[in-house]
């Protein structure tokens, strides 16, 4: 890839060097806004919180104001109307389809949205704790109300239906036409499969009982065993770092990115699965098209394809057997406790039912987000009022996963941020991911039949090169409906998700 700098032509130099230089700008911007939230999040004192979150609005205003500015609407309709090649007309395209959306709310509505939605957060924190459905409706219903109305102004402007154009901020392309066949098919199979995966997990169990951990890891081992996991799956260590936070997360820019874990002494898997985790997302930033990194063009290609990137590393990779082949002697250098294969493969692959989205394993855990997904259609749409969402949360977890909520909204409709946070269109991302980390595999597979002799041998560069060529390289070029079809050579399918679940999780 080239820059605009590279190709600017006579006739088009002043529009196109204008939009270069407020990318640049822009960029800077992000950098600091993105690295003054992964510190705050790592090693702010809590004393410097109120100067912080002074700090970071006034830059978010300034981003916002920068980048919504009038003028950048004639300067797009100059560019588009310039000799352009293809990438160059790419770059603008995606310029234009971040200013429509950046443009299409009124100042005013963002305003009452992020009133309504600071005070709703920061009710959930405190009611969710006391299990008080209660009190914390009113607020979720102002929210609700206020999400219809963004959904309304988006989709006049967008051309789309309003959950369509909710879903259309986090990933472009993607359509509950296209999504809900796919999910429906998906729900079914899974229905059936849980109890199939649990009986046949209790069966081996009784053959071969679970070897418990020893419970004694000491936080700076873990940490060295995660740096030495991160660099050996590819993660650039000269430009990122790892740190400890509350909730494990990936930030940072991509020539300085932030990847944070937590620790249990208890137990060194849930760190381990953490670290690669983020390493998935940090390898995708890494690797981005660096020419274009301060337009559109060059940044991740939404939340789906971003978690495709880190459940591709954590699940297809780090809980994968033959990882786990070359796995096992790094551990045992770094904590000093050897493992056979067959010990540690039933905590790597634990299968059980609960309520919390967070804690559920890769087989249980998208029927958790196809709940969420129908019912905030129906709330979005007005067929479901926030009123009656207890009990249609309870009817769906009893039905999918056989587990009641009613009397337990901390633990249904109230144990996420989304919602209160106005974050609708969401939540599909988390197993449209993990669905397309599995076409990505299954598309690696068959142009490197060799993918699983490569990982017992901790030798990820073929792996890697496939991705980067695929995925990584592609920026935001196309959306992400395009990005996986152009990947993989076909339209998102579950039939690879579901045979990767029976070839993990089904009968021998």
């Amino acid at each position: 890839m080239v820059s605009f700098r590279a190709v600017l032509n006579h006739g088009s130099r002043h529009v196109l060097s204008e939009l270069d230089d407020l990318g640049h700008k822009l960029e800077a911007l992000e950098h600091a806004l993105a690295i003054l939230g992964a510190d705050e999040a790592t090693h702010m004192a809590v004393g410097g919180g109120e100067k912080r979150a002074e700090a970071m609005s006034a830059l978010a205003g300034m981003y916002h104001t920068r980048a919504t500015a009038p003028e950048i609407a004639d300067w797009i309709a100059a560019a588009e109307g310039e000799a352009l090649g293809e990438e160059q007309r790419a770059a603008v395209a995606e310029l234009r389809r971040q200013y429509t959306n950046l443009t299409c709310l009124p100042v005013e509505f963002v305003e009452r949205q992020t009133t309504a939605r600071m005070r709703c957060e920061q009710l959930w924190r405190d009611l969710r704790a006391k299990n008080d459905w209660t009190a914390f409706q009113p607020a979720l219903e102002g929210v609700v109300a206020l999400v219809r109305e963004e959904a309304a102004l988006r989709a006049d402007v967008l051309g789309l239906a309003p959950y369509d154009a909710l879903m259309e901020q986090y990933d472009p392309g993607n359509r509950t036409a296209d999504i809900t066949p796919v999910f429906t098919d998906l729900k079914a199979f899974l229905k059936d499969f849980v109890p199939e995966a649990l009986a046949i997990q209790e069966a081996r169990l009784r053959k071969r009982p679970l070897k418990p951990l020893s419970g004694t890891y000491a936080i700076d081992r873990q940490r060295e065993l995660g740096l030495a996991m991160m660099a050996a799956v590819g993660f650039d260590l000269t430009h990122g770092s790892l740190s400890v936070s509350h909730h494990p997360f990936c930030g940072g820019v991509p020539s300085d990115v932030r990847i944070t874990t937590r620790y249990k002494t208890s137990d060194f898997l849930s760190a381990l699965m953490g670290v690669l985790h983020e390493t998935g997302h940090a390898l995708y930033e890494q690797n981005l098209p660096k020419p274009w990194s301060h337009w559109p063009l060059g940044k991740a290609r939404g939340m789906a394809v971003h978690e495709s990137q880190s459940l591709f590393v954590e699940k297809q990779l780090g809980r994968n057997p033959a990882f786990w082949r070359w796995a096992l002697p790094v551990i045992e250098k770094h904590l000093g406790e050897a493992w056979s294969l067959d010990d540690i493969l039933p905590h790597v692959h634990r299968v059980e039912r609960g309520l919390i989205r967070v804690d559920a394993d890769e087989v249980t855990y998208p029927l958790h987000v196809i709940l969420r997904y129908e019912l905030e259609q129906e709330l979005v749409s007005g067929r479901l009022e926030v009123a009656d969402l207890p009990e249609a949360w309870d009817a769906k977890m009893r039905d999918y996963l056989g587990l009641s909520t009613i009397d337990n909204p901390a633990d249904g409709p109230m144990q996420d941020v989304h919602w209160p946070g106005a974050a609708f269109g969401y939540f599909p991302s988390y197993t449209l991911g993990a669905m397309m980390a599995a076409q990505q595999w299954a598309a690696l597979t068959r142009e490197h039949p060799s993918a699983d002799e490569d990982l017992a041998k901790g030798n990820f560069a073929a792996i890697n090169d496939w991705r980067r060529q695929k995925i990584w390289s592609q920026g935001s070029r196309w959306s992400t409906p395009d990005l996986l079809e152009r990947a993989t050579g076909e339209k998102l399918n579950a039939a690879y998700f579901v045979n990767h679940l029976k070839q993990r999780y089904g009968a021998a």
